[in-house]
């Protein structure tokens, strides 16, 4: 069992900077895919990044070059770095976990908002 817990959400003008942070309690997370995924109103909810354990990334193309993705599995701890943020970025910012041994086991934290304003 994994437990995740967002927090760094907030409010911020377009082109500010935001740092979210996830932490897991329970088993380790070496052996799970972190990634954030976030969901704007009306919308589905889709991939921001996600990265391996040995730090391996991916992104959406909207966040590329903008977004940093990082993990520090001996914290047990996930982070996304926004910069140059966009009203288009506004969403609830979810950390999630998959477990690379069996797929189907999937963790959720319960959302951080991020609110940019124009």
């Amino acid at each position: 069992q994994v437990q995740l817990v967002e927090s760094g959400g907030s409010l911020v003008q377009t082109g500010g900077s935001l740092k979210l942070s996830c932490v897991a309690s329970g088993n380790s997370i070496s052996i799970y895919v972190m990634g954030w995924y976030r969901q704007a109103p009306g919308k589905q909810r889709e991939l921001v990044a996600d990265i391996t354990s040995s730090g391996s990334t991916n992104y959406a193309d909207s966040v590329k070059g903008r977004f940093t993705i990082s993990r520090d599995n001996a914290k047990k701890s996930v982070y996304l770095q926004m910069n140059s943020l966009k009203p288009e970025d506004t969403a609830v910012y979810y950390c999630n976990a998959i477990n690379v041994l069996v797929p189907t086991i999937k963790y959720w934290g319960q959302g951080t908002q991020v609110t940019v304003s124009s």
